[in-house]
């Protein structure tokens, strides 16, 4: 516990890890040609092939304009295709191609090491007991452990909005 003359530093400590973190899983998505957006929106298809242009936007909160830059990024990259749906020829349904495929994997094995990096030094016991506490204050915040809030944030700025 912190002394009662020095106010606790719960929150610093997890901002200077977050931005740890973050820093750490840009490096390893950089070596593969996508950005941490594009490393969580190629997840998200992945998990969810055929998911509409709609339906991730509001997946991530986000504004539908800054979803259809990123998938056209990752269109062009050849990471992702759209195409019209069968039932409603207004919604793009999105998936992975099969070099997304293979990008998806590597991001599997980027959070792998990023994981790795932040809980060296801890024992097995000590990150199992970190992951349960960060999952609970998590939870009790209402937020989403498979979307960031960054994209959210990024909502907020986005001069198209």
């Amino acid at each position: 516990m912190p002394d009662k003359g020095r106010p606790a530093r719960i929150g610093f400590l997890l901002s200077q890890l977050g931005a740890h973190a973050v820093e750490l899983f840009a490096t390893q998505t950089r070596a593969l040609g996508v950005t941490p957006s594009e490393a969580g929106v190629i997840r998200i298809i992945g998990r969810s092939p055929g998911i509409s242009q709609r339906e991730l936007a509001e997946l991530l909160g986000s504004v539908q304009s800054r979803v259809v830059a990123l998938i056209d990024r990752l269109e062009g990259a050849g990471l992702v295709t759209r195409t019209r749906s069968a039932a409603d020829r207004r919604v793009q349904e999105l998936r992975l191609t099969p070099s997304g495929n293979d990008v998806l994997g590597s991001l599997r094995h980027a959070a792998e090491a990023q994981e790795a990096a932040i809980v060296d030094g801890l024992t097995r016991e000590q990150t199992e007991e970190l992951l349960a506490l960060l999952s609970k204050l998590s939870s009790l915040r209402g937020l989403d452990a498979d979307v960031h809030v960054g994209y959210r944030d990024a909502a907020h700025h986005d001069p198209a909005r």
